[in-house]
Order: C-alpha cells, then structure tokens, then sequence
C-alpha cells in the first residue's frame, strides 16, 4: 500500500490527473496556462478556492485534490535551501537527507558587481530548491541598506537601487530557471528589523520610486518574478503586505505584474484589509497549526473569514477569483511544470559555485606596502587571533539559518592551504557566542572556554608578539543584535571589546591584518594602526578555502564594496536627519505604531556622503586589488540612428601591474541643472573587466533615458529634462578617473 501510495502521489505531481478524487478530473497541459486556469477555476468550489489561499501546514498550502492540483511547498532562502520543519513548528524535523549547500551572504553576492556570478546563484540555489520538489524560495532580499545598524543587512543587495536591480534580476532569473518561484522581500521599504511590526515608515513619492522601488520593478517586471512577499512594517499608515498604493496601484497596476503576493508569515491582522489591499496568499498568522478544536489554519485572515464574507456577499468573487487565478499560474509554473528540470543538491558544481561567489565578493579594503598576499618567504610564522577564525556561521540570523553539509572555518582553510610551510598558531582573544544551535540546528562546535576575558587577551597578545604576522579574525555573528532577522544593532562599534583587542595587538605587532567577518559595515577606529583590512563577508561552505585562497595570494580579490563604510552614524542620512528607530504614537485603527520618517529621502549612502562632502572610512564602490589598474580618457558620442538621445561613452582600462586581476569600472551620471535638486552623481552602469598584465580593454557603457530621468513627484511621472549632463567613470564613488560631457537637447 505504501508503495502504490508513493506511486500515486509521483503521478499526480507529474501529470495533474487527481488520483484521490472521486471523478478525476484532467487539465489538460498541452493548452496555454491561461486556458487552465480558467477551466480550473470553472470547476472549483468556493471553498477550494478560499483554501488556496492560506497555508495548510508552516511552509505549504493546498492545492486542489479534485483538479490534481498539488500542493505549493515554500522555502526560506535566500542563501540555501533550509531544512525540513515541523509541520507547525520552526524546529527542524530530524531528517538525515535535508542538508545544503550553504552560498555567500548577498552582501557578498552584491559586492562581486558581476551579474554571471548573480546568475550562477541563482541557478545553483534553484536547483537544491528543485531537488528538494520546492516550489517557492523565499528570496532574494532586495531592500535599500539605509542603516547600517540593520540587522538583516546582509541578505540584502546594498545601498544602490542600481546595482541592486542588476544583481537582483539575475538571481531571479537564474532560480526560475529551474522552475521554483522566488519570492522576492520584503515590499516594501522594510529597512530595519527593530520594530518590525509597528515600524510605518513614512517616506515620499520621490524617494520611493528612485530608491526603494527599482530592484523590486527589476526583479518582478524585467526578471519576471513569479512571487513576492510583503513586509510586516506599515508604510505611510498602512500595512505593507496589503497597501493599497503599494500593492494595488503600483505593484499590479503600474507594473500590470501578474505574480502572488504573499504575506511574510504572521503579517496579515485583518480580512478586510488584506482582501481589498491585494494580498493573495496568507502564511504564518498561527503557529498552533492544528491544536485546538478544528483546524487552526482555517482561522487565518484569508479562511474561514473570507470564505464567510465572498459566501454573504461582502466581498465579490470576481475579486477572488483574480487571487485564486494568480497561485494557479504559480502552481503551474512550478509544480505543475512538467518540464522543469530535476535539480541537484551538495553537488561538487554547487560547493564551487560557493567557492567562486566568494572569491569574487571579498573586498580588499585597505593594503599597506604590499602586506598581501601573504609572503610565505618572509612569514614563517602567523598568529591567528579571534573568534572569528572557529565559528562556523551558517547556523543562526533568522529564517537564513542553514544545515550546511559542511563548513571549513578560516583556521581550517589556513592551516590546509600554508601546511607545513608556515607556523600556524592560534589564540582566541576573546569569547563572545557561545551558542551553536538554532532551530534545533546544530554546528557541532563546543565554544565555550574557562580562560577570565584578562588571560584571553593576555595569551592573545603574547602570541602576537612572537609572530611574523597577525592574522585577526573578528567581526560580527549571527546572534540578536547583530546580523540577525529581527533585531538591530545597538552600536557601530564591534562588539566583545574587539576594538580595543585590535589595537593592543597593533601595538605589540604592527604587522597585523583584520579580516572583518559580518554582512554589514562597523566602525574601525584602529584603521591607521593595522597594515590590511578584508572584508569577509559570511561566505557559507567554503569560508575558510575562500579566506585562505585570497589571503594566500591564489586569488586575486576583486570584490568592491556595495554600500558605504561609514566612520560614524551621523554620516548615515537615515540617522542624521532621521528619527531612527522612530517615534512611538497611537493609531485608532492600527493600534500602537512607531512613525520612522524618511527625511533622508533620495540621499541614501553615497548621495549623502557627496551631498554633504563627507569623509567615511570606505566609499561605495571601494576595493583593491594585487595588481594596478591606469584608466584612460572617456569618450563620448551619440549612437547612431537611434531616435532618442542614447550616448555611448568608452573608456580604455589598462592592468598596469604584474598579475591578472579584475576591475570594477562604475559610471555614474551627473545632472549639471535640473529642476528639482538630485545627487551629485548616481550610479547608472558597471562593468567587470578580468585583464592579463599589460592588457588594455575599451570598456564601453550606454546612456539612455533610464540613466537620466528623475522621478517628479507632482506630474507622478519620469522625467528627462534638456540641459547639460556628466558621464562620470570611477573605480569608487569616490576615486574619480574620468569626465565627460553630454548635452540632451529635447
């Protein structure tokens, strides 16, 4: 009976024919989607259809047994396929065959600035999505980083709704290539997990559609995502997961997009609200499941309420059925697709792609005198000192939390990469977490240590001084209040008294090297006393292969940074000008909120900073190499038989140095007079050009209407103004190699 059971469920799944009804019912495939659809929803009742709506279990909903309709299985991402759960539970069900390859953080993603590595991602996670018969991956993040202090920073895509929207598109495209849905999050405007569920972030029409708008337009208009989750905060007053100006006039009307909207789980509070603001699927408002008398999940929003209120006439069923047409066309791109391909997980090609992601997105920051690679005839002996080097960071930080198959720690990858070339001693300096569990997850790790906070920087130091070199692993982790779903940091600093370890080791050993593992920017007051910086990133499997490759000189780093490394809070706009974390007041329909007003408003990250002629400790856009790179003068002309004003500008780049290397080249545009003010400069393109010592390449952007318009928030339109423009050619936002000028004359 098993075996005919399994049997039958595999013929459901791959045909569509019911096999559990009493009259099964045949869609036929072989007919457009939209044909389907239609003959489905001619055949369901109103209760089949309010059941497609909401979740039957923690991550599914069900489908329609009658039509052979599967069931809809999501997954939380974006970084790697999660473990299987408990049917109402976060904990994970104990299975033995559910681990994955954990992929770098997207920060790390964001900063390799190249859209194949955006690709291979995203087909790479699609396929253990697809192995694993998911339908829907709950990513990819592609919220604005407004604060540093946010504490899901680094499943985002950076400060940049230019670079976001490239990288971001391609990711989505690359997973729905396997025929799994993204869910893109968290729309919109969800830039700080401090009060998540009561923050309204108040924010004008200017801001919203030139920053916090575009990568979600990318990745749902240009990449076709096929879903998209909302945010738990309200926006301007309303609930993000159903507002009506978000959801409704822009998202489906605007955009005419034709995907679901799904709710983050427990974001939905009111049926009304929900039906009428465009919500389309409800997960997570319970977490009891089925305790209780009946089933719990039909007490959700969009249950057993909105079956009551279509049934009585509250709500029309024209109205439904658009929701009901809109998770029909997501189940048959997905679990219905019988052409999908089959997936793979833990594959060698996955564990490279790991590798390779990685490799592309650590950010060289600071390297005085050649202090790397590492000179293995020089640096015979290498004090690895931090926590950092030993904890495994795939477990913990919220719904990203992960069972990796494996993952090497930076003292593994060093010690398997230098051998017996070089002396590898190792001190910890300080204890900081000790938790290797989450979601019943384990990291196998015992952290714990006897040693008083006095003898761990006493042995630290003491290490360093005998040492050719200081290798300090430190940073942030995956706990509350640092990079982790649902708090925020408290502080720029470094935490567990890191800042004041960095510098005494400074002091006992110049010759010291800080490799910063964390998703987001801190402050570095010891920055002038320590020889190189790395940022590190969280970088899933292979984080010690990684490190090691780079460190060692194997690699060649060509990451460059995707926000701002800010000295202090006060350059952020979100914090000079704003009133994060925001101003507590009643609301008589929502109830106590905390109103977060966007006074910022275009001026995040880099926009500030030059708007304001600030200083931080890195600019966007930022990285080194251990080759040089000479850039020639831009050019400038106006392409040919195009009835528009789009400009082509080339500019040549030369590898000056001794090693091949890749160069990040960024082109931003500069509106000389406008009507309405704009930022000095906005990033508009980039180019990632991998060069042999000696090589020169024509980099070669074009400028068209996209590069120029700004949004006028009194006309609600995009906006090309004639006047004088720049083309600017940096290798940072701040490190300026070449301008030129253009004029649009209509």
């Amino acid at each position: 009976m098993k075996i005919k059971s399994t049997f039958l469920l595999a013929l459901a799944f791959s045909t569509g024919v019911s096999v559990f009804a009493d009259t099964p019912v045949y869609l036929d495939d072989s007919k457009p989607i939209e044909e389907r659809i239609d003959d489905a929803i001619s055949r369901m009742t109103l209760k089949e259809k309010i059941a497609l709506l909401h979740a039957q279990s923690k991550f599914s909903a069900p489908g329609v047994p009658s039509l052979g309709i599967p069931e809809l299985w999501t997954d939380d991402g974006p970084m790697g396929v999660r473990p299987e759960v408990l049917w109402d539970e976060w904990d994970q069900a104990g299975w033995t065959n559910d681990s994955c390859t954990a992929f770098p953080s997207l920060t790390c993603l964001a900063a390799t600035w190249n859209p194949e590595m955006a690709k291979l991602y995203g087909k790479s996670i699609g396929e253990e999505a697809r192995y694993r018969n998911k339908s829907v991956l709950l990513g990819p993040g592609v919220n604005i980083y407004r604060t540093p202090l946010c504490g899901r920073n680094f499943e985002y895509l950076g400060e940049d709704p230019y670079l976001a929207s490239v990288m971001g598109a391609d990711y989505v495209r690359g997973v729905q290539s396997n025929g799994v849905a993204v869910c893109v999050k968290h729309f919109a405007l969800n830039n700080n997990e401090a009060n998540r569920y009561t923050t309204n972030s108040i924010v004008g029409d200017r801001a919203l559609y030139e920053i916090y708008l575009p990568a979600f337009k990318a990745a749902t208009v240009d990449a076709g995502a096929w879903s998209l989750m909302g945010g738990y905060n309200l926006v301007n007053g309303q609930h993000a997961t159903y507002n009506q100006r978000l959801v409704n006039e822009i998202l489906k009307g605007e955009w005419d997009w034709d995907g679901v909207v799904i709710s983050d789980w427990g974001a939905v509070h009111d049926t009304k609200q929900a039906v009428e603001g465009g919500l389309d699927m409800e997960f997570g408002t319970g977490t009891d499941g089925l305790t209780g008398p009946g089933n719990s999940y039909d007490k959700y929003w969009l249950a057993n309420n909105y079956y009551n209120g279509v049934r009585d006439g509250i709500y029309s069923e024209e109205q439904l059925n658009d929701k009901v047409r809109r998770v029909l066309r997501l189940t048959m791109r997905t679990a219905m697709n019988r052409n999908r391909p089959w997936g793979s997980i833990n594959s060698a090609a996955h564990h490279q792609a790991c590798r390779e992601i990685g490799e592309e997105g650590v950010v060289l920051l600071k390297n005085e005198n050649k202090t790397l690679p590492i000179a293995t005839d020089k640096v015979r002996k290498i004090a690895v000192i931090g926590e950092n080097a030993i904890k495994r960071m795939t477990v913990g930080g919220g719904s990203s939390s992960l069972k990796a198959q494996y993952e090497i720690h930076p003292l593994e990858g060093l010690q398997k990469r230098f051998g017996d070339d070089v002396e590898i001693i190792y001190e910890r300096g300080y204890v900081g977490d000790t938790v290797t569990h989450y979601n019943n997850v384990w990291t196998k790790q015992d952290l714990r240590d006897p040693r008083t906070p006095e003898q761990l920087k006493a042995d630290a130091l003491n290490a360093a001084k005998d040492a050719d070199m200081v290798l300090f692993f430190g940073g942030l982790n995956k706990m509350y209040f640092q990079d982790s779903e649902g708090t925020d940091r408290e502080t720029l600093d470094l935490p567990y008294g890191q800042n004041e370890l960095i510098s005494e080791l400074a002091d006992v050993n110049p010759n010291i090297v800080v490799v910063n593992i964390s998703g987001t920017g801190v402050a570095m007051p010891w920055l002038d006393k320590v020889k190189a910086v790395v940022q590190g990133w969280y970088l899933g499997n292979e984080t010690g292969n990684t490190l090691a490759g780079i460190l060692a000189g194997d690699v060649n780093p060509s990451g460059k940074m995707p926000y701002t490394y800010y000295a202090t809070l006060d350059q952020c706009g979100a914090h000079k000008l704003g009133d994060y974390p925001g101003t507590p007041r009643h609301d008589p329909v929502e109830g106590d909120i905390i109103d977060m007003y966007y006074n910022d408003d275009i001026y995040v990250g880099y926009r500030f900073i030059d708007k304001n002629k600030l200083k931080p400790t890195f600019p966007f856009g930022h990285g080194l190499s251990y080759t040089t790179f000479e850039y020639g003068k831009a050019a400038i002309d106006k392409k040919k038989g195009s009835a528009d004003d789009i400009f082509t500008v080339t500019i040549p780049v030369t590898n000056t140095g001794d090693r091949e290397g890749s160069e990040i080249v960024q082109l931003y545009i500069s509106d000389l007079k406008s009507s309405l003010p704009r930022p000095v400069k906005e990033l508009k393109g980039f180019s990632k050009v991998r060069l042999a010592p000696g090589q020169t390449e024509n980099v070669t952007f074009e400028i068209g209407r996209d590069a120029l318009a700004f949004f006028d928030d009194k006309a609600h339109e995009w906006v090309v103004e004639p006047g004088k423009f720049e083309a600017i050619i940096g290798a940072s936002s701040a490190d300026i190699r070449s301008k030129v000028g253009f004029e649009i004359e209509k």
